[in-house]
């Protein structure tokens, strides 16, 4: 079996990817942080089956050139199944977080994307069905 154990991000801010994440993965805590020995804090934010390693930008580093969405390399966007995304989106909205493309209702799947602070993009799903045939669905 092969499955994400983690992803680590750089973020711009750890305090605001932490909330982001206490709203999208309210089962998230954070498992640990620290300072490294170059001096940028790190914080690992997950459950008992994964976890993002955030960890803020090395002191006198700037900023990646920003590509367009979807152009270049890079990471496109983050997915998390999530259960009761009706609600998270609700309060995704009230919390003034962007959404960055139409929901997706669909036969044995919802999806929903939103940027965080950072300007990730981050893909909610809710699957109702345990199908693979459904919750995987590729229709053109």
């Amino acid at each position: 079996m092969t499955r994400i154990e983690h992803a680590n991000i750089t973020v711009p801010d750890l305090e605001a990817a932490t909330a982001f994440l206490a709203v999208v993965a309210p089962d998230f805590v954070v498992r640990h942080e620290d300072r490294s020995s170059q001096g940028y804090r790190w914080r690992h934010v997950g459950n008992a089956q994964c976890y993002f390693a955030l960890q803020e930008p090395q002191p006198g580093s700037e900023a990646a050139p920003a590509l367009g969405r979807y152009a270049g390399v890079g990471v496109n966007h983050f997915g998390l199944e999530v259960s009761g995304l009706e609600a998270m989106m609700r309060r995704l909205d009230a919390e003034g977080y962007a959404r960055s493309y139409p929901v997706q209702r669909e036969p044995g799947r919802l999806r929903a994307y939103f940027y965080d602070r950072a300007g990730f993009e981050w893909e909610l799903i809710e699957y109702s069905t345990d199908d693979p045939a459904q919750r995987y669905r590729y229709d053109s």
